[in-house]
């Protein structure tokens, strides 16, 4: 019984150690915000770079010991930072990568059981399938996200991102139909984002995407009123939600007529830097290229020079610089 009564208290002693305090996962929390506010405004690239650190640091603690509670916080941060560096990975033009990185999110997220991380893993994945040209897959996974009814603003975005598919399949009267719901999921918000920054869905970001929709659907007075009204709020704005908001105008303008407008619309696109130059905005950007093409003023001395411009912002841009330089994010 001795023998017995001392192997307990030595196991005892293993489970009551820990490699992972309260205090350090408060700080492993607030850097993960800290990343997903910084993306928004930051040099994507370096971002990137923290944010896979960061991911390690968590990836390192969840091979040691701890309580089951703070393996589940882990198991929560590690899913959500795998979720950041998947939407990253799109951004920077790599579908492939993005989607493992999607994947390893939800594993997380089945191991924290969280249907918060749950649903911000399907909207990424959503995401990362629209722009590699899945667009059913695109609106199966939003719709999949929207069922968990997350807290926070979650479910604006699912729903944008369901509309945005719609409309780029031509079913209008579906598009129409889940802007409808992302204003329903607005008004009845509950709870807060637990990442915030890019895993979050402002009233920016949703017109963003309802004026895209608009577009779409041939409603281009529309999209051009809501979306002037958009950028004329109050900043701070993310830069990548900005630029999509100015192309959807030089869009409008194109539909309707004014090449000038357009042009004007375009200015703050074609003055971004270009680590700044995502992925989405460069397919945005060919889109507006491909409007002027099929508009009457296409082969005219204005129209061509603003498609001229396109190609060369195109050739700058940071996927593409990444695809001539591979390996750079892992420095």
């Amino acid at each position: 019984m001795s023998i017995a009564s001392e192997e307990s208290a030595a196991w005892a002693r293993w489970a009551e150690t820990t490699n992972v305090g309260d205090i350090a996962l408060e700080q492993l929390l607030a850097d993960t915000r800290a990343v997903a506010d910084d993306y928004l405004s930051g040099e994507p690239t370096a971002v990137f770079r923290e944010t896979r650190a960061l991911r390690n640091r968590v990836f390192a603690l969840l091979e040691g010991h701890q309580r089951p509670r703070q393996s589940a916080d882990l198991y929560l941060l590690a899913g959500y930072l795998c979720g950041l560096l998947a939407w990253m990975s799109s951004d920077l033009g790599d579908m492939r990568r993005a989607e493992t990185q999607g994947r390893t999110a939800w594993l997380c997220a089945e191991i924290a059981d969280h249907n918060g991380l749950r649903a911000w893993t399907l909207s990424t994945r959503s995401k990362i399938a629209l722009w590699d040209g899945r667009t059913k897959d695109a609106i199966t996974l939003a719709r999949r996200g929207a069922a968990y009814h997350p807290s926070g603003t979650a479910g604006v975005l699912l729903a944008c991102q369901e509309a945005d598919a719609w409309a780029r399949l031509g079913a209008t009267h579906q598009a129409q139909a889940a802007l409808t719901h992302a204003a329903e999921a607005q008004a009845a918000q509950h709870g807060e984002d637990d990442i915030a920054g890019l895993f979050s869905c402002s009233d920016f970001r949703r017109v963003n995407y309802a004026t895209g929709v608009h577009l779409l659907s041939g409603h281009a007075a529309t999209a051009l009123e809501e979306a002037t009204s958009a950028l004329a709020t109050p900043p701070p704005h993310a830069y990548g939600t900005a630029a999509q908001l100015h192309i959807t105008l030089a869009c409008a303008h194109v539909a309707l007529g004014d090449l000038d407008g357009a042009a004007l619309a375009l200015r703050p696109v074609l003055a971004l830097a270009p680590e700044q130059r995502l992925a989405p905005v460069a397919e945005r950007l060919r889109e507006f290229a491909r409007a002027i093409a099929r508009s009457p003023a296409a082969g005219g001395r204005a129209a061509s020079s603003l498609q001229e411009m396109v190609e060369s912002w195109y050739l700058e841009s940071a996927p593409r610089r990444l695809a001539l330089s591979p390996g750079s994010l892992a420095d």
